[in-house]
């Protein structure tokens, strides 16, 4: 949720303030003593090669970045680890199944739309090639580390980045 989307205390409904707490403002309830601190989401992002050492990225469907080029995932479920939710996001998004190779990285993103957001991305090698979007994405394509198109989100760039590291030739 967005830093400072709330007004009222989740567990008594009093009105929340601003309050210096451990060295950083924070909302809190004057009423009922709760800190409502404001942690980052986690997100999952997948980078999947192709035989030519080409990287998948799909053009998005929907906010943020509708009509932007990114890579595939999303948001890490209750329960579920970051790999996991690398893997089913890629799945629901492309249709394509594999297994997580390495982590890539962790970045901090700050999000219109979502506050701030840690994105782990993670290498994938999938075990089927049959691309099936489903509703989020417009397209999905192969490029390479020079046919790359412009990519919105830093962290996703970050990822392409230490990605080719290692494949561009």
């Amino acid at each position: 949720m967005k830093s400072g989307a709330f007004k009222f205390c989740p567990l008594c409904g009093h009105g929340l303030r601003r309050k210096k707490i451990d060295g950083r403002k924070r909302l809190f309830c004057a009423k009922c003593g709760r800190v409502n601190y404001e942690n980052p989401a986690p997100v999952a992002a997948a980078a999947v090669k192709d035989e030519r050492n080409r990287l998948l990225i799909t053009k998005r469907n929907i906010e943020p970045g509708i009509g932007k080029w990114a890579l595939p995932g999303g948001f890490i479920e209750s329960g579920e680890t970051p790999e996991e939710a690398c893997l089913r996001e890629l799945k629901e998004e492309t249709g394509l199944t594999g297994r997580v190779e390495r982590l890539l990285g962790a970045y901090l993103q700050r999000s219109f739309f979502y506050g701030t957001l840690i994105i782990i991305g993670y290498e994938v090698s999938v075990s089927n090639k049959n691309l099936s979007l489903n509703n989020e994405l417009k397209e999905a394509k192969f490029f390479g580390k020079k046919e790359m198109p412009g990519i919105p989100f830093l962290s996703h760039r970050r990822l392409v980045k230490e990605f080719f590291r290692r494949y561009a030739k």
